[in-house]
């Protein structure tokens, strides 16, 4: 299989991550599609596509086999054939899935992160599908060298060619003055936990006070009934 572009890489990973975590939505619409690509969190680079865009690389997918339109509905809809065209278990598609939506990670960040579209026991569990997909005839995942500032070597995905190991580690250096005992992907990642749980607050605290009014119930500045 010939190496994927950036945004087949994108559209790709969303339609397996998707498919996982929003399967009543799942095969996807274009709209949706689209959104998945140019959705500002857990995604790396974050990108801002059109349909058009998004239409036309899944045409160039359908060639690859790696995408199909569904017949069970009007509205054209879009699911992936990753497993069966890469030849991989659920387990490495996940994380071959979370490498292409967030960029090179390590191991444990590839288990927090890919924790809802496989739940891995342990590290080192993560580590043997990595290498499996790292010793294959065709690898598709390569483990950088480890960089100033960081305690363990990330992974990176090759669908889309060679990594610029050039890249990673002036990335990682970045990273650096922020804590000598904290990685840039590892903040990353935190960040990202915290602006989402932070928006799920939000949203609880809605719920909690639309159900109160619906009982005429008063609640205080902390959410305690008054």
């Amino acid at each position: 299989m010939r190496t994927l572009t950036p945004l087949e890489a994108r559209v790709l990973a969303v339609l397996v991550e998707k498919q996982h975590t929003v399967p009543d939505a799942y095969p996807l619409s274009v709209n949706a599609l689209t959104s998945g690509c140019n959705q500002k969190t857990a995604r790396s680079p974050v990108m801002n596509v059109t349909e058009a865009e998004v239409l036309t690389t899944v045409d160039d997918l359908k060639r690859l086999s790696l995408v199909f339109e569904g017949s069970s509905s009007r509205v054209p809809r879009f699911e992936h054939n990753m497993n069966r065209v890469l030849g991989i278990p659920s387990q490495a598609a996940a994380l071959l899935t979370t490498l292409m939506l967030r960029g090179p990670q390590t191991a444990a960040e590839l288990r927090l992160n890919a924790a809802r579209l496989h739940g891995f026991a342990d590290v080192s569990s993560v580590e043997a599908f990595l290498d499996e997909l790292a010793a294959s005839d065709s690898p598709r995942v390569v483990k950088l060298p480890r960089t100033p500032g960081e305690r363990e070597s990330r992974w990176a995905h090759l669908l889309c060619g060679e990594v610029s190991v050039s890249v990673s580690v002036s990335e990682a250096s970045a990273g650096g003055a922020l804590d000598d005992s904290v990685s840039y992907s590892e903040f990353e990642t935190l960040k990202a936990e915290h602006k989402r749980l932070g928006e799920e607050f939000i949203r609880l605290r809605t719920m909690i006070e639309q159900m109160a009014a619906e009982l005429g119930i008063t609640l205080d500045k902390t959410g305690e009934q008054s």
